[in-house]
Order: structure tokens, then C-alpha cells, then sequence
């Protein structure tokens, strides 16, 4: 079958919600891809930034074979090993807490914004500050949270009870809370909205605002968790804790997984039958999702992160004093964006030709997230590819 063979089954069969790029993968092995005429790329942004490990992950591979031997889905009325040891390692990394799993980032937002809903419900507080550019999925009450009006053109009515303010502008929050106001929700390290970075004079005011007036601190990590940052999760380079946090993508380089992290601060708001997730954290996703962990810690990938991450950075400050078009180099660990004077897409399309697939997103920001286990090595391939792009056009 070639590719145009497959292009005829999706115009056929699959509903036209993606912008279908003309190649097929077909097989994919740490920062490698190929596609279906044999074509090998290098993936800076697998997934989506789903596998953060790389593609087929060993661990992981291994994990979900062993797994499938045993049980694959049972219902959450039943005890769920494999699921109970991943909320204890999830809260063993990050801050004491307990955890309820859904199926994606989007889920986990919408769990957490009915988490705040009903901690709010007797005091009559339910309004929620977000930020501009912010992200936070493609369900309603996420799209709604999300800052983009791109995204919410045409799905009218909206969710009431968000309210906007801008990144790195504390003042444009308190101006916003109101006595209605229940939670801020953020994302460290804005991914769709540009690789923009919290401050940490930022993100200390917001702990310090909703701790003052008993809010809650909603923090969206479903790009910049898992190691993306050179730290397990982008709030440890802040010196702060959140109440709530979302996780999803790298938590299971590669199979579907999401989740909402609740601080032991907090309790008895969410109580059985009040929310639920068929699939969410069954015994597969949940040993996959163990597995990651278990590479992360014994192969030292956040050290990895972190000095493969600063050898981009210098790598991509040289592209920026070459060509004058490249206006700034942002982000943390292995969470890189290039904002440029001219359109991304031209360059994402010249990349893929020679065998590079990154992203660009707010139409001029390249969007630079290759596998924790990236090498130098591949680095510098990578770049290599994106100055001949960057000379063509």
C-alpha cells in the first residue's frame, strides 16, 4: 500500500479534524521514525510530545507485554494493583496527594475544574482565572479555560465562569478576583501558546494570592511534566506546590493516560459517584505508565534533559545569530521554542523533507520537544536539518 492509498481511506472513512500531513508512519524506535515508503525521520516532537521516552520504549514495551499476559481493563469498582502502585509513586514524586485517572489532558482539566466547582459550591464560588494563550484541551468546559478565541469560534454558548488574565502579570490577576473566584489554573510553560515561561516572581505571587484568600492553585503540567524540564515536574524548579495538577501525554509515552493530582491539603470534595472515567487507569495504561517512571529514574533522564537541553539552546542561540528572522530562543529542559519574524510552517514543511519533524504553533514559533534520551549526537543532526531549512527559505 502506498501513501496516497492511505490518504483515499481517511478522505473516505475518517472525519476531517486534523490537518493530514502527506506521510504515514508506520514504525518508530527512540527518536526514530520511518514511514511508509521507508523514509527515516528524526522525531523533536513524538507524539505530540506524547513519548517522551522516545518511540517503543523498552521498559515500556516490555511492561505492556507482561501486562496483556494478565488483565487489560477492569472496572474502578474493583481494586486496581497496577494503579494503586502509580498513584503512590505519581504522589512520591511530586507532593503528597492522591490521584484519579482519566484517558487524556483534556479529561484531567475538566476533573479539575469540577474539582474546584464543588470545593466552592457552599461558599457560592465557582469562577475560575485563566491565562491568555493558555491550552487546556477540546472539551467545553476545557476549551472555555483555554485563552485562545481560535478555538472556541463556532461552539457557542460557552462555559460561563472564566475569567482571563495575562501570563507574567500578577497584577492583571488580582485584578480579576472577584468574590466568586474559586481557583487560578496555568500551565508553568505555556506549550500551544508559545513556549512562553512562568516567572518564578510570577508563580510565587499566584501560590502566595490563592493561599491568602483560600483558592486553589491549578497547575496544568500535561506538556512540561514527566522530565520534560530537566525536573520531574516544571513546578520543582519554582520552589512551590500546587493544590491541583493535570498530567497526561509523556505520563505514558505512548498509550493513552491522563490524571488529576490532589494535595492531601484538601479533602473530601470529589467522593465516590460524584465524577468517574471508564478506562482511566486501567491495569495497561497503569504498568506502561510504571514503566516510565522506572526509565526515567535508572536511565538519569533528567539529567539528560537538562544537559541536552542547554546543548540546544546553544545551538539554537547560534541559528538566531545567524539569521536575522529568529527573534528569540525560550523554554526550559527539553521544552524549547523558536519564535520567528516570518511563518513557521514553510520551515516545519522544509524540515520534514530532510527528515526532521518538529511543529510550530501561534503560526511563528517552531515548537522543539525531542525524547528525554535524545542524544548529542542527534542534536546536532537535527540541526544541521533546520539551518538548511532556515538557508532555503
Amino acid at each position: 500500500m502506498k501513501t496516497t492509498d492511505v490518504q483515499k481511506l481517511y478522505d473516505r472513512y475518517v472525519l476531517p479534524t486534523y490537518s493530514y500531513l502527506p506521510v504515514c508512519l508506520v514504525k518508530g524506535k527512540g527518536a526514530k521514525v520511518w514511514d511508509l515508503a521507508g523514509k527515516e525521520y528524526l522525531d523533536f516532537f513524538p507524539g505530540w510530545a506524547v513519548s517522551g521516552l522516545g518511540h517503543c520504549h523498552p521498559k515500556v514495551v516490555s511492561a505492556l507485554k507482561e501486562q496483556s499476559r494478565k488483565i487489560l481493563h477492569i472496572s474502578n469498582n474493583f481494586l486496581n494493583l497496577t494503579q494503586a502502585r502509580l498513584a503512590e509513586r505519581i504522589s512520591k514524586e511530586s507532593f503528597p496527594s492522591r490521584v484519579f485517572f482519566s484517558n487524556s489532558g483534556a479529561e484531567a482539566v475538566e476533573a479539575a475544574i469540577k474539582f474546584a466547582r464543588r470545593s466552592g459550591s457552599e461558599s457560592g464560588r465557582y469562577e475560575i482565572i485563566t491565562m491568555e494563550n493558555a491550552f487546556h484541551g477540546r472539551t467545553l468546559a476545557a476549551l472555555a479555560a483555554t485563552g485562545q478565541k481560535k478555538y472556541l469560534e463556532g461552539f457557542d454558548p460557552i462555559p460561563e465562569g472564566f475569567r482571563k488574565a495575562r501570563m507574567n502579570d500578577l497584577d492583571s490577576v488580582v485584578k480579576q478576583i472577584t468574590p466568586k473566584t474559586i481557583a487560578i489554573l496555568l500551565e508553568p510553560i505555556q506549550g500551544e501558546g508559545g513556549i512562553h515561561v512562568a516567572s518564578a516572581e510570577f508563580l510565587k505571587g499566584i501560590r502566595e494570592i490563592c493561599t491568602g484568600k483560600k483558592m486553589l492553585l491549578i497547575l496544568d503540567e500535561v506538556q512540561s511534566g514527566m522530565g520534560r524540564t530537566g525536573k520531574m515536574f516544571a513546578f520543582q524548579h519554582y520552589g512551590i506546590e500546587p493544590d491541583l495538577m493535570t498530567l497526561a501525554k509523556s505520563l505514558g509515552s505512548g498509550v493513552p493516560i491522563g490524571a488529576l493530582v490532589v494535595s492531601n491539603k484538601i479533602n473530601n470534595v470529589l467522593t465516590a459517584g460524584l465524577h468517574a472515567s471508564t478506562f482511566g487507569g486501567n491495569p495497561l495504561v497503569a504498568r506502561a505508565s510504571l514503566a516510565v517512571f522506572e526509565a526515567i529514574k535508572k536511565e538519569k533522564l533528567l539529567k539528560n534533559a537538562q544537559d541536552m537541553g542547554d546543548y540546544l539552546s546553544v545551538a539554537l542561540e547560534k541559528l538566531r545569530h545567524k539569521f536575522s528572522f529568529v527573534r528569540e530562543v525560550r523554554g526550559l529542559g527539553l521544552m524549547k521554542g523558536v519564535e520567528l519574524a516570518i511563518p513557521g510552517k514553510p520551515i516545519v514543511d522544509e524540515c520534514r523533507s530532510g527528515g526532521l519533524l518538529i511543529n510550530v504553533t501561534q503560526e511563528r514559533v517552531l515548537r522543539i520537544m525531542p525524547p528525554l534520551a535524545v542524544t548529542r549526537k542527534q542534536i546536532e543532526k537535527a540541526m544541521g536539518i533546520l539551518e538548511q531549512a532556515f538557508q532555503k527559505i
